[in-house]
């Protein structure tokens, strides 16, 4: 990738559109046919991309604008062997208990892929600037499968889960894909067998030949977190993975953890959560700039990418347009400084 110093990406999910809420509703009451979504899907990722673009971020995604619920109705839906539950709440606040979950009543399979290849197909077509897909991981995945009388636990679901993200990777960089990002919130709000993870992670990502990202975060349901906020438990395991880069979320914790950096040190890259998403505060670009400096006395520039502390799905666009505005203008700001 032909990149400035300290690139601006983003996680992977961007804010939805009025209209892409109104068209999911309407699909779900039997209003809308496939090729109607299908229209209404791409207008999404066009509209994503013109946000990021018009922003000056230099590494883009698709806005996971095929992507109800982040990977939930997304990628259950590609899976074979499952029986969806109903949920364990309808009414009150939102919250993770109100959402859909399944039971695996037969192995687990996945005979037409999980999506992601159609994803890239369309967004490599619709942008030129340097594109990032972003992918759950295994563990993450298998956080909302009960495994019934098949399996014997969550680690076992996420196991078989593994080989199947595998070809999908390895499909998408058969289709010109570059940057790969796997997504394992789950691993930082249940923490206790990084080594498993870390097994679990590298056969995942195994003879896949694209740079590999590994985000973690601690959840961002309707903007709440669902764990104790410390990455301490993963370090230093976490580094043996066969990640290039790690993102983490530092904005909405005050940077708290980013002296880990230091603690142990590492050549692989660090995208730095430096907007936070969970709040409605839209930081200036000095906000950023400062931000950036203080990560700068942990990780070298050359190591740094600027991106917000998660996915920008559960913000409202106007924010999550403005947030990208200062994310990069406070980067440049930086970066005039770097230059002298």
């Amino acid at each position: 990738m032909d990149l400035p110093l300290l690139p601006t990406s983003v996680i992977g999910s961007y804010a939805w559109p009025a209209w892409l809420h109104i068209a999911l509703w309407a699909a779900q009451r039997g209003e809308l046919g496939a090729e109607d979504m299908r229209e209404t899907q791409d207008d999404a990722v066009d509209m994503a991309l013109r946000d990021q673009e018009d922003a000056g971020v230099d590494i883009v995604s698709d806005g996971e604008m095929r992507r109800a619920g982040f990977f939930t109705a997304a990628f259950y839906g590609f899976l074979t062997g499952l029986r969806e539950l109903p949920p364990q709440r309808r009414i009150g606040v939102a919250g993770h208990d109100q959402r859909e979950s399944y039971e695996a009543v037969e192995p687990i399979t996945a005979p037409d892929g999980l999506g992601l290849l159609a994803e890239f197909s369309y967004v490599k077509q619709r942008t030129t600037r340097p594109i990032k897909m972003p992918c759950p991981g295994p563990f993450t995945l298998a956080g909302r499968i009960k495994p019934g009388g098949v399996y014997n636990t969550r680690w076992a679901v996420a196991e078989t889960l593994a080989p199947i993200i595998n070809a999908e990777l390895k499909a998408l960089v058969a289709a010109g894909c570059t940057f790969i990002q796997i997504d394992e919130p789950s691993i930082a709000v249940r923490p206790d067998n990084p080594r498993a993870f870390v097994e679990l992670f590298n056969a995942t990502v195994a003879g896949v030949d694209a740079k590999i990202g590994l985000h973690l975060c601690f959840g961002n349901y309707v903007g709440r977190p669902t764990a104790k906020r410390t990455y301490r438990p993963l370090f230093p395991h976490i580094l043996d993975t066969h990640a290039d880069q790690y993102a983490l979320e530092f904005a909405n914790r005050e940077l708290a953890e980013i002296d880990l950096w230091r603690e142990f040190p590492s050549e692989k890259e660090l995208a730095a959560g430096l907007v936070d998403v969970k709040n409605y505060y839209i930081e200036t670009p000095e906000d950023v700039a400062e931000r950036i400096r203080v990560a700068l006395r942990y990780v070298s520039a050359e190591r740094l990418t600027v991106v917000p502390d998660c996915g920008f799905s559960q913000t409202a666009r106007w924010a999550a347009r403005a947030k990208l505005k200062a994310m990069v203008e406070g980067t440049r700001i930086v970066r005039r400084e770097l230059a002298g």
